[in-house]
């Protein structure tokens, strides 16, 4: 058993992943692990089973988004995934890059100190010392080796870095060569990308403004933007299935209850839109994460573990949403505190509801 706090995609679903590609009958680009077909019933399921095997449904809500991304990877055109907080935009990205490439671990996480050498290749200063500057002496960073194994590169954040380093993917998104001037001999001066390289970035709407893309990078990305859940079963299945599998994982032998999950999404779902079954309320400025809501579960889910209840109890959930909503901004509090006395008045006569506000 593994014994990581969290196994990326390829590892996590090896099982079905090997299932099929076994199974495979479509055409494959270049350079891929599954087809276009396969990757997207990996991604969002099967309605019968694939060799005697049904597939679970990882992305809910965007069906028709995710065939457009698998068709843009295809081609030679990378693909940037926006949207508000919370609408899955990682997830997708790990996803398709474990079923396209085997691998969703050439990853670089945007923020204002990347540097161009924690995207392209750094160097072993030792060996730079000794050797001069030769292949051995290479630290290769993600997109070096995406590049050189034909794999997706996933740019998370993207809009968190500085213009002039995003700038840097444009001669890769439209040449597919890196150059490595530094090194002695001409033949090793530049990369060439491999078939199935390609890039997918994400980019919060949040951050619109922060450091905005450069026209000439924009024109080489495709944008496909996400889109909140609005369904709150789909919400609350989403929640119960990463929830469950982050306890099992941790060989905790508590499941959370279709109840509780609803509840959860619910209560996501009023604080987002200000509305509590007619009574309207105001909405909390800090807009609660898909990670954020599972995060939560798994913490009430904990509590009951550890403290003997055995049972996830809604006070639990409660107590573990104000650490998640209420941030920077000491105005969420009364909202949150406003938010349960709305409960009180339109579903005191819920037990579920009653123990939620304590």
């Amino acid at each position: 058993m593994h014994s990581a706090q969290r196994l990326p995609a390829e590892v996590q679903y090896a099982d079905e992943l090997n299932h099929l590609a076994e199974n495979d009958t479509y055409k494959k680009p270049q350079g891929w692990k599954l087809s276009p077909q396969a990757v997207k019933t990996f991604i969002l399921g099967s309605n019968k089973a694939i060799g005697n095997r049904s597939i679970a449904k990882k992305i809910h809500g965007n069906d028709a988004l995710v065939e457009r991304a698998i068709v843009t990877l295809a081609g030679q055109r990378g693909l940037l995934l926006v949207g508000e907080p919370g609408t899955a935009k990682s997830l997708l990205s790990e996803l398709l890059a474990a079923a396209i490439s085997g691998n969703s671990t050439d990853t670089i996480q945007g923020s204002a100190g990347i540097v161009e050498e924690n995207i392209r290749y750094s160097w072993n200063y030792a060996l730079l010392l000794k050797e001069g500057p030769v292949l051995d002496s290479l630290v290769p960073g993600p997109l070096y080796r995406a590049m050189k194994h034909g794999r997706i590169m996933r740019f998370e954040e993207i809009t968190r870095c500085p213009t002039e380093i995003q700038d840097n993917l444009i001669p890769i998104l439209s040449d597919r060569i890196l150059q490595i001037p530094e090194l002695k001999q001409d033949e090793d001066k530049f990369l060439l990308s491999q078939k199935g390289f390609n890039l997918i970035a994400t980019a919060n709407l949040n951050d619109r403004g922060i450091n905005e893309m450069s026209s000439a990078l924009k024109r080489r990305f495709n944008f496909e933007t996400m889109q909140p859940l609005k369904n709150i079963q789909q919400q609350a299945k989403l929640i119960a299935t990463q929830a469950n599998q982050q306890l099992a994982s941790a060989e905790i032998e508590i499941s959370a209850s279709d109840d509780i999950c609803q509840l959860l999404a619910t209560a996501i779902t009023d604080m987002r839109t200000g509305h509590v079954e007619g009574l309207s309320i105001s909405p909390l400025t800090n807009v609660l994460s898909t990670a954020e809501a599972i995060s939560v579960l798994y913490s009430a889910a904990l509590e009951s573990h550890y403290f003997g209840e055995q049972t996830i109890r809604p006070k639990y959930i409660a107590n573990y949403l104000i650490g998640a909503v209420c941030k920077d901004n000491n105005d969420d509090i009364k909202r949150f505190d406003d938010y349960k006395n709305a409960i009180k008045r339109k579903r005191n006569d819920l037990p579920l509801w009653q123990d939620f506000i304590g």
